[in-house]
């Protein structure tokens, strides 16, 4: 059905709009399929009852798996002009438009406009407290378009639950075949920025606490090492790792008045670990209540930052989250990793009925129980920052 409306169109859709009739309710994504498609019928004309599609199963992942088409769902109860302009933002970032570029980014000031440099977040996604069975959603983005830092593209991939260390970024399948996460990544890379090999890779990871520091490089930096080492023997980037806490109860305030500190407010002295490269950056301006700012760990640094370098990089990458005009909290390649593992999260709620708990992976009497795969998207989707 699907290709018999799509053969009336004048070509293939780049985009489709979901109305939706109520706020947060995923479930009707295949019924909202079907209002949308009589929708667009009819801006062309060629309306047509008994050419309406349902969808069976979720809308989005129909649409970004199975035809490669990226969408945007609203639910227009209460439109007022801050609605539709965050819309469009959306919408422009997923159809492969930039909302905004910083002026450094070309500039040889910043460190990684001078070497090629690819910028990972990287994050995981748990299923609910009650939930022990469902699988745990591990997405990676990555900068592309050298010397860009404002693009990037998603790898997510699903691993056991309740596992916080990504176990995909290096998966070797033969002598000469790796289906994890990095070999996508890199190759986009190296494609995307006139084929340049990244010289430095910076890593933004999100979610762990200070016993988990070694483990990041132990385990996750070890596997993108091997990655690069698969691809070319004599390839070696520096790196720097960096771990972004946002769960703390470290708050600032102006000396002497209960006020928030300016966006941009650096704190790496006095509160910080005395031997430890830590920092506290408040980055954004609190609309209400006290803003509390990201605590980073600077877990390595193979790149030689200084101390000033490092920290104008993470403000910098604070201003460039393209669903918003202001600077975030947090880096946004980390906001992306996290809106990345949460949509691709939602698949694993509309799989079919017949499937039981023990199919989504962990340990039974019979020993481990594989990990329920996402699926894969369409490579037309996969360049796309769809989780936007």
């Amino acid at each position: 059905m699907f290709e018999e409306i799509q053969s009336k169109l004048p070509g293939a859709p780049k985009f489709l709009l979901c109305l939706l009739p109520e706020r947060k309710n995923s479930d009707v994504y295949g019924l909202c399929a079907d209002l949308f498609f009589g929708w667009q019928l009819c801006s062309f004309g060629i309306i047509n009852e008994s050419l309406l599609l349902y969808l069976q199963g979720p809308w989005k992942r129909k649409n970004l798996a199975e035809f490669g088409i990226v969408t945007q769902c609203i639910a227009p109860q209460r439109v007022n002009d801050q609605y539709l302009t965050n819309v469009l933002l959306k919408i422009n970032a997923k159809l492969g438009g930039l909302n905004s570029v910083l002026a450094v980014e070309h500039s040889p000031s910043m460190l990684v406009s001078r070497v090629p440099t690819i910028i990972l977040g990287m994050d995981v996604s748990h299923g609910s407290p009650g939930q022990s069975d469902v699988p745990s959603i591990a997405a990676v983005v990555s900068s592309r378009q050298w010397p860009f830092i404002s693009r990037y593209r998603a790898s997510v991939r699903a691993q056991s639950p309740k596992v916080e260390m990504i176990d995909s970024l290096f998966k070797r399948v033969s002598d000469n075949e790796d289906e994890g996460i990095m070999r996508e990544l890199l190759l986009d890379f190296y494609a995307s920025s006139g084929k340049r090999k990244p010289e430095q890779i910076i890593i933004f990871r999100d979610g762990v606490s200070e016993s988990q520091f070694n483990q990041v490089l132990n385990v996750e930096l070890d596997q993108i090492i091997e990655a690069c080492k698969f691809l070319d023997e004599t390839w070696s980037p520096k790196f720097a790792v960096i771990v972004a806490q946002k769960n703390h109860h470290t708050k600032f305030f102006q000396p002497g008045a209960p006020e928030n500190v300016p966006p941009g407010t650096v704190i790496d002295n006095k509160v910080c670990h005395p031997r430890n490269n830590d920092f506290y950056l408040c980055a954004h301006a609190g609309m209400i209540g006290t803003t509390r700012p990201t605590h980073y760990h600077v877990l390595l640094d193979e790149v030689g930052f200084s101390t000033d370098d490092l920290q104008e990089l993470v403000h910098s990458l604070s201003y460039v989250y393209q669903r918003s005009t202001t600077a975030i909290s947090v880096v946004a390649p980390i906001c992306y990793a996290h809106l990345a593992a949460t949509q691709m999260g939602q698949f694993m709620k509309f799989e079919e009925s017949s499937e039981t708990s023990s199919s989504h992976g962990g340990v039974t009497s019979a020993g481990a129980v594989p990990v329920l795969q996402l699926p894969r998207l369409r490579e037309n989707v996969c360049n796309s920052m769809f989780f936007c």
